[in-house]
């Protein structure tokens, strides 16, 4: 038996993936949640559909009623960023004195302790009016000290730093990006060596640090930072070796050789980041976060932090989607060219429609995704997957909104509401891991081996020392691995012919039970294509980017869409919102099968890629994106005040006031919208040639002297008028005002 299968195994520990070190900890970071369900090509949907509805607690929602309410209403987004370059002393006192820098804290520490999912709805209504504020709320409840101290420091630091951290008496920032090292964190050159010195008047058994680290959010301000180093302990004091590993500590930045930089200008946006170096600093061996006993274990503490960071910060950018949706909505509305609203417009609608999906995808999965951590799961792959893709749909619903409002967008002040946003929208794009990275290696990358049902074990199997007993294991399982192959390809291949039919759908409800067929169908179709790359191309598929990435896209596509349901239900299946889950459902299938057709195209064995097109899409992309009829009837949604509309755009700050242009925007909706038939009115009359006025205040005097309106007719005319001329408006600033 042995000899028959040796070679076998031979060619398998060749063909499956190495994984390093650092991988392993990434690998061993989060826990397998609905991406796992995905990954084997048979989804249970219950598991999905039981989860319970996200939702806030009384106290937590009283926090966004009141303090995050009332934080949005203080934002002057054009003082912070082009005037004052940084937030005004009135608000860094209320942030601080409200506990926004504690919400993850635990209350015996004097922090907020709110569930994952408020502070990612708390981000995210910060992030609608301004991410200069939502930036520096962010991090000290993300990868910051407040939370490795959290999860692995010593009693001793913890009773130190948390509850200055969560009233804000210490501000922190976390230090990891170097010059050399971006997205590859573990390439960090910025060292400690164990050694003893002299420290407070004593011999100290401590850390030799020196660093150099740029782009560090708060660094410019911050008074207690925590460093990410590589530890060499070369006398191996503490018995870990004379390599111990990257290292975390916390260290106040007052601290003798530590020198805070100048300022970076991260684009228009004025929040607090610059670099920070430390030249031959001396710390005690007690400053490491979590003692002698987490040293060498910082990557580890990082990439779990991460695991969850990632689903929460940065996808808070689907605020300023919400945003964008009810102002692109609202203006396309009260702006009018060849007299009528450009809504009416096909080349209008068509960019309206993509804000409005895209809104509504992205919010499913940052929710929904977030909620998942209270719910007990460490999403790495899924937090992986809002970060890249929330980020880039966001992006693209600032390029419809910039498009749309044409030159209103791109003339600055007070009164634009959109060019922040715009430009904003790289930052999230590049930092926690820039989307290319995490695309092209992460998504995939973890994802193959975390929840592929067999990868994983079979790996194991081969490792084992007992010939005999990997022998055993690994036959068995890859016995297991074959019949749930020939599965997949069978479901894959029916799937295609029948379009999903042949699938049960978890729900009666007609409306949406085939998007839930569709969704189990193409996991099929994943499930062969992932299986089929990992096993021909093994270990070299991490090299090939462009393939990982493709199939990164398809896991990204199938979980988005699968979240955009869950939504569904959670909302009550409103049956008028069934036209934007449509459009939802068919761009992002569309997109999948338009990434399965890429695949092929450029799979690197050509007869495989030919038996796989047979299996799985053997007569071209099945579905559809949605049609133009679909996407008006969506940019309709968005430009009156409705159900559908108040669930997409809920719980963004929109009350009107002259430091909030968009909240502006809808006030003047109302108005519009109430004088809309008067004003088709008028109009009849100056085709029927009854008012001859040119300027539109005395047309409708003209109107009232015929009779054709009456007084207080008149005056909401004339209102909405004033209205519409206030949201079209642009700033002007004098020569003097625009130096630098």
């Amino acid at each position: 038996m042995l000899k028959i299968f040796a070679p076998l195994i031979k060619t398998m520990q060749h063909k499956l993936p190495t994984i390093s070190s650092t991988e392993q900890e990434a690998l061993d970071a989060g826990t397998v949640w609905w991406d796992g369900q995905l990954f084997s090509g048979k989804p249970d949907w219950k598991m999905l559909l039981d989860m319970p509805t996200p939702q806030l607690t009384a106290e937590e929602q009283a926090f966004m009623d009141g303090p995050v309410t009332e934080l949005c209403r203080m934002i002057d987004t054009w003082q912070i960023n082009f005037i004052d370059k940084d937030l005004p002393p009135d608000m860094w006192r209320f942030i601080k004195e409200n506990k926004f820098f504690g919400l993850m804290i635990p209350k015996s520490y004097g922090g907020l302790e709110f569930s994952f999912l408020a502070h990612s709805e708390i981000l995210t209504k910060i992030a609608g009016k301004c991410a200069t504020v939502a930036s520096t709320v962010s991090v000290p409840n993300s990868l910051g000290p407040a939370e490795l101290l959290l999860n692995y420091g010593t009693q001793q630091q913890k009773d130190k730093y948390l509850r200055n951290l969560a009233e804000g008496k210490e501000i922190p920032c976390f230090a990891l990006t170097a010059p050399e090292a971006g997205s590859d964190a573990t390439a960090i050159i910025d060292n400690g060596i164990v050694c003893y010195q002299e420290f407070a008047g004593q011999k100290t058994l401590g850390v030799l640090l020196n660093w150099n680290k740029r782009y560090i959010t708060l660094a410019p301000i911050a008074t207690v930072m925590g460093l990410a180093f590589k530890l060499f302990d070369p006398q191996n004091i503490l018995n870990k070796g004379t390599n111990v590993g990257i290292t975390c500590a916390l260290i106040p930045t007052n601290h003798p050789g530590i020198t805070i930089g100048d300022r970076h200008w991260p684009l228009t946006t004025m929040f607090q980041n610059g670099p920070i170096q430390g030249k031959d600093v001396f710390i005690p061996i007690d400053w490491i976060i979590g003692g002698v006993e987490m040293a060498g274990k910082g990557w580890t503490m990082l990439v779990e932090s991460l695991s969850c960071g990632r689903a929460i910060s940065l996808p808070s950018v689907a605020g300023k989607a919400k945003v964008l949706a009810a102002a692109s909505g609202a203006y396309t509305r009260i702006r009018q060219q060849f007299n009528q609203p450009i809504c009416n417009f096909e080349g209008v609608a068509e960019p309206l429609a993509r804000i409005a999906g895209n809104t509504y995808i992205v919010n499913a999965t940052r929710k929904l995704t977030a909620a998942s951590i209270d719910n007990g799961a460490k999403p790495t792959v899924p937090g992986a997957i809002s970060k890249c893709h929330v980020t880039e749909r966001a992006r693209l619903a600032c390029i419809d909104a910039m498009d749309i409002h044409g030159g209103k967008a791109i003339m600055q002040g007070r009164k634009n509401y959109i060019s922040n946003g715009y430009m904003s929208a790289p930052i999230a794009i590049t930092v926690e891991g820039a989307n290319i990275l995490t695309r092209n290696l992460i998504i995939f990358g973890q994802g193959a081996i975390r929840c592929h049902p067999f990868i994983m074990r079979e790996m194991q199997a081969l490792k084992n020392p007992d010939i005999n007993q990997a022998t055993s294991n690994f036959i068995k399982l890859l016995l297991e691995h074959f019949v749930y192959s020939c599965r997949n390809l069978l479901r894959a291949f029916f799937g295609y012919l029948t379009h999903g039919i042949i699938f049960k759908s978890p729900v009666a409800d007609n409306n949406t039970a085939k998007y839930y067929r569709w969704i189990t169908w193409a996991s099929s179709a994943f499930a062969v294509l992932a299986d089929t790359s990992l096993i021909s191309i093994g270990g070299k598929l991490k090299y090939k980017e462009n393939l990982s990435a493709r199939l990164g896209d398809l896991l990204a596509q199938l979980y988005m869409a699968s979240m955009v349901l869950k939504r569904y239900k959670d909302e009550g299946s409103p049956i008028e919102d069934l036209p934007i889950v449509e459009w939802s459902i068919r761009d992002l299938l569309a997109k999948f099968w338009e990434t399965v057709k890429d695949i092929l195209h450029n799979y690197p064995n050509r007869y495989l890629a030919f038996m796989l097109r047979c299996y799985v899409m053997p007569f071209g992309i099945p579905i559809a994106k949605p049609k133009d009829e679909l996407s008006t009837k969506i940019a309709q949604m968005l430009t009156y005040p409705n159900p559908s509309r108040d669930r997409l755009i809920k719980d963004s700050y929109l009350e009107a006031n002259d430091l909030n242009p968009a909240g502006e925007l809808e006030h003047a909706l109302q108005i519009v919208l109430a004088a809309a038939d008067l004003e088709k009115r008028l109009s009849k009359a100056q085709r029927d040639g009854q008012i001859t006025a040119l300027i539109p205040a005395e047309q409708v005097e003209q109107a009232k002297e015929l009779k054709i309106i009456n007084a207080s007719e008149a005056n909401l005319i004339l209102k909405a008028q004033i209205a519409r001329a206030a949201v079209i408006a642009v700033d002007f600033f004098k020569a003097s005002e625009m130096a630098p």
